[in-house]
């Protein structure tokens, strides 16, 4: 009955230990903040920056859809996108349209950077 008793015991102990810190994932990050940040440039295909495009992003998840209107250099910045969320991404300049890109959950970067591309003429 005693060494039951402290068989037993031991299980829910070791089980305890088990559940109580989980097995390290593959391509995990330290924990704090594991946001990711999106940035990058609207261009033509000349590589000159396209100032006043705007910049659609959308969570595939939610179907929310953020904007953002580039800088004089063509920059823009996403901060703080989730990283278990997949995000579309294109840029309108003109009444023209760029390719639509997906920053995807699977890509484990803290900070992702993609050029988006517009046919001017």
């Amino acid at each position: 009955m005693k060494k039951t008793l402290i068989a037993v015991s031991l299980l829910l102990l070791f089980s305890a230990l088990v559940v109580a810190e989980p097995a390290p994932q593959f391509g995990s990050r330290p924990k704090g903040d594991n946001t990711r940040l999106l940035t990058g440039k609207v261009m033509d295909h000349s590589e000159n920056p396209l100032p006043n495009a705007v910049v659609y992003l959308t969570n595939t998840r939610t179907r929310a859809v953020k904007t953002y209107i580039v800088s004089q250099d063509g920059s823009y910045r996403f901060p703080s996108l989730q990283p278990n969320i997949d995000y579309e991404v294109y840029a309108q300049h003109n009444g023209r349209k760029s390719d639509t890109k997906t920053v995807s959950q699977f890509d484990d970067r803290p900070q992702v950077s993609i050029n988006l591309k517009i046919d001017t003429k």
